[in-house]
């Protein structure tokens, strides 16, 4: 019930925690966010370990608990959990738990390179929902209870399955060391067969399973259990026989066969089959699956920058922890973009420094600005040689002493250096006097040079804005100048012309930076509204092409209407204000003639309604891959809407006819005449209900209260028909008394049969795991009310994963499979060490294993 939450800005907020190097953790974070800033705007920010990415927190339901855990081998005497990031929201933290683990549990030969993050632990045959934890645990693992489906979308469990249990001890004193009270439960297949279905997170990837087992049923002389994991098209996984009572030499004795080194989909279904010759069926007590998460080796400067805060280690300044560079660096210096980054720029002026030059800022070969400046340094300038990459000096205002040393000259790229107002002594080297360095030596009484020389200060005028403007722009410039140098941001100065404001003719539109076109000009470019490309509840849509062959489409209103023209005056003004590459692009307005006018850019293949089930199909479809693409370019755009701009925009008529697609394909939001601004800090906007009967939110419906929500319904509408072709309303594509494509899908989904859904046209050119993430999110999305669906950064987030799983089916598909570890989401975990395990211990799941069975 508690929380500490961060500023939502640039920066990383680290915890610190002291750990025994060589040991093995438990690492967990949770977060409630319970709308402590009562703005119930939901979080979205990252959590990393060190210098590596650990998840992406994404809040969308301000009541429910999200807990991530992590499994490592600590190389140091701490590690660092830091937030950044945020998206939206601000980032939080509820908890935060460190578990020390005993001797080799959870030993891997990969513990060196990656971490463990825990995607399943499940404690079948449990007696309620509760989870089995400490004190039943000792290390404090959550075990999940497999009642509750929800925690782990467990699902299509097999007809027959029954749980039973034991009061009796169980031997749990190897290996990973389950609680007793888990290994005292578990289910039964009586029919010969535990069937499930299971969505693991965070994958696909290569990952850690293993399933636990002891025997904890009496079997008769007569009675035997055998049983096979079965994983259809993979019949080398299902050669071993497990039979619990003999493989782990005794009853009541832990079992704990699995693999080290697995590829898993993001669908996992798995079935444990009795052998022909056992009277008993399959027993299973509990499951654990891992993600192996690559270890980022951080900036190649972290030890050098370590060595140097060490020197004050009380300031402020010096707390901020973490990576310097990753995943945000820290807030007083700047690191460049290689895979080990590292530090281009320190600026600690004004920081309270004392004594001499740290000495160990010469070893940061990569630096090219270092700001010193108003502290309290001592002692000499020392030798900067190793550091050859260095552009920027920043010295002044010390009290350094001593010469000015020749060994600047060896700095190659040196351009500006300003040692102003120090103690310093003897001849400025000659060879810092030149038209190349930009040098500021004043204020040292007793520092001369042989000569000086002047420098030229360019000034360079944008427009010809007049010679007044020139005269104060020279004035400016010289106010900078001090002994014939260049201040430091001053190497030249632009004056840029004024910019133009066109404000169009109809008072309720501010169309701040809008073109008004002249009728003139649209009616030149349309051939006097020769072709008719498009109509709407707006008005008529025509195609045109400008003098300079740019190509447009014009936007005609027919109304004249209060409402008409309110529309008008909505999209102008918002449209103004909007830029991102998936909206479509608005050129600007006219308003002649009578008419009211909007010029967008044309887009060359019309609607998405048109490409599933319009004119444009001529019986061919875009192909699942695409509709993806197409879902990630419109959530973008959604996306820069709801987050990216001050206040938000709700759109509130989202819908296929209205995402466009472009020459390449790619999809842009359109039609922003219904659309609202959020208000800052409040959790809705009240407003007559507008929208289109398919699309519109139920909630927003009946309460008239407006939220960002009610463009996530819609989008989840979209989904939909992405997946079956289908349109939102039908008469007679959902069977009796069904017309609504929300209905008829959530009925198939939740039953398992997603089959029953999928647009025939696909020709079953999918991967069904990415089919089964991108449904199962679409109906988060239309869940009767707002609290419970997804942001569209949630939602955007699976579309993109879903892609990754379809890219890599894609080329499976195309038979190049060869090269799939180049081009696979797996490629970036670098797993050739992984597979040292050998061909047993390896499994890549293909759609088959991941279609679900019937209930």
């Amino acid at each position: 019930m508690t929380l500490r939450h961060f500023p939502a800005d640039s920066r990383k907020y680290c915890y610190t925690l002291g750990v025994i190097s060589r040991t093995r953790y438990l690492l967990r974070a949770t977060f409630l966010y319970g709308n402590f800033d009562n703005n119930n705007v939901y979080p979205k920010f990252d959590i990393s370990v060190g210098a590596t990415h650990w998840s992406t927190i994404v809040i969308s339901d301000a009541n429910t608990i999200e807990s991530i855990e992590l499994i490592f081998l600590a190389s140091s005497p701490t590690i660092s959990v830091c937030l950044s990031n945020a998206t939206t929201g601000q980032p939080f933290i509820s908890t935060l738990e460190l578990r020390q683990f005993n001797g080799s549990i959870y030993y891997t030969e990969y513990e060196n390179q990656f971490y463990l993050s825990v995607s399943a632990r499940i404690n079948f045959g449990a007696d309620s929902e509760d989870p089995v934890r400490y004190p039943d645990d000792p290390f404090d693992r959550i075990w999940e209870s497999d009642s509750v489906k929800k925690a782990n979308y467990l699902v299509d469990v097999a007809s027959g399955t029954e749980k039973v249990s034991t009061h009796m001890p169980i031997d749990v004193s190897i290996d990973e060391m389950p609680p007793q009270k888990v290994m005292q439960n578990a289910v039964v297949g009586t029919s010969g067969t535990l069937t499930y279905r299971l969505n693991l997170d965070g994958f696909p990837g290569f990952g850690w399973a293993v399933t636990y087992f002891a025997e904890i049923e009496d079997l008769k002389p007569t009675e035997s259990r055998k049983f096979r994991l079965v994983l259809p098209g993979h019949p080398d996984m299902s050669k071993a026989v497990v039979n619990i009572q003999e493989n782990a030499h005794g009853k009541y004795r832990l079992y704990q066969p699995g693999y080290p080194n697995i590829s898993l989909p993001f669908v996992l279904s798995f079935r444990f089959g009795k052998t022909s010759d056992s009277t008993k069926g399959p027993l299973l007590n509990a499951m654990e699956i891992n993600k192996y998460l690559e270890k980022n080796d951080g900036s190649s400067d972290a030890e050098v920058i370590a060595s140097v805060i060490s020197l004050y280690a009380s300031a402020d300044w010096a707390q901020e922890g973490g990576d310097p560079c990753l995943p945000v660096p820290w807030s007083w210096l700047q690191c460049n973009s290689d895979e080990r980054p590292r530090i281009v720029k320190i600026s600690l002026s004004s920081k309270n420094l004392t004594g001499n030059i740290p000495s160990d800022l010469l070893k940061l070969n990569g630096l090219v600005e270092l700001w010193l400046d108003r502290n309290s340094l001592t002692g000499s300038i020392p030798d900067f040689t190793g550091c050859r990459d260095l552009e920027i000096i920043h010295l002044e205002n010390n009290q350094l002493t001593g010469e000015l040393p020749s060994s600047l000259l060896n700095l190659p790229n040196l351009r500006e250096l300003y040692v102003q107002n120090n103690l310093l002594s003897g001849t400025v080297p000659s060879g810092l006097l030149n038209d190349k360095i930009v040098l500021n030596y004043s204020g040292n009484l007793n520092l001369r040079e042989g000569g000086r020389r002047g420098k030229r200060i360019d000034i360079i005028i944008g427009s010809s804005v007049g010679a007044a403007v020139l005269g104060i722009a020279t004035i400016v410039s010289c106010l900078f100048i001090r002994r014939g140098r260049r201040s430091p941001n001053q190497e030249q100065l632009r004056v840029r012309p004024p910019v133009q404001r066109l404000v169009s003719t109809f008072n309720d539109t501010p169309a701040e930076g809008a073109y008004c076109f002249k009728f003139f000009e649209i009616e030149d470019a349309t051939k006097k509204f020769e072709k008719k490309i498009g109509s709407g509840g707006f008005g008529v849509v025509y195609y045109g092409k400008m003098k300079d062959g740019k190509e447009i489409a014009v936007k005609v209103l027919t109304s004249n209407s209060y409402q008409g023209k309110r529309e008008f005056s909505n999209e102008v003004t918002l449209l103004s204000r909007i830029h991102h590459r998936n909206l479509v692009q608005f050129l600007g307005f006219c308003q002649e003639e009578g008419k009211s006018m909007l010029v967008y850019e044309f887009m060359h293949n019309g609607t998405l309604k048109e490409h599933l089930y319009g004119p444009l199909t001529r019986g061919r479809s875009i192909n699942w891959i695409k509709r993806l693409e197409i879902a990630e370019d419109a959530a973008k755009g959604i996306e820069y809407l709801h987050t990216g701009c001050v206040p938000a925009i709700i759109h509130r008529d989202l819908k296929t006819s209205n995402i466009l697609l472009d020459k390449n394909m790619r999809a842009k939001v359109s039609d922003f005449g219904l659309s609202k601004l959020a208000v800052d800090g409040a959790s809705h906007v009240s407003s007559i209900v507008r929208g289109t009967v398919g699309y519109l939110d139920p909630e927003y419906y009946i309460s008239q209260q407006l939220t960002d929500k009610s463009d996530v319904y819609s989008f989840g509408v979209i989904l939909l028909e992405l997946v079956s072709g289908q349109e939102a309303i039908s008469n007679e594509s959902f069977g009796v008394n069904c017309r609504n494509i929300v209905q008829w899908a959530k009925m198939h989904i939740e039953s398992g049969d997603i089959q029953g859904i999928i647009d025939p046209s696909l020709h079953d050119e999918y991967d069904i795991q990415s089919m089964w993430k991108i449904a199962e999110k679409a109906l988060m999305c239309v869940q009767p009310h707002g609290h419970m669906r997804p942001s569209i950064s949630e939602v955007l987030k699976e579309i993109q994963d879903a892609i990754l799983i379809e890219r890599e089916a894609v080329t499976v598909r195309e038979g190049n499979s060869d090269d799939m570890s180049k081009n696979s989401v797996h490629s970036s975990l670098n797993l050739g060490p992984l597979q040292l395990g050998g061909t047993e211990n390896y499994l890549s799941l293909d759609e088959s294993v991941a279609r679900p069975t019937a209930r």
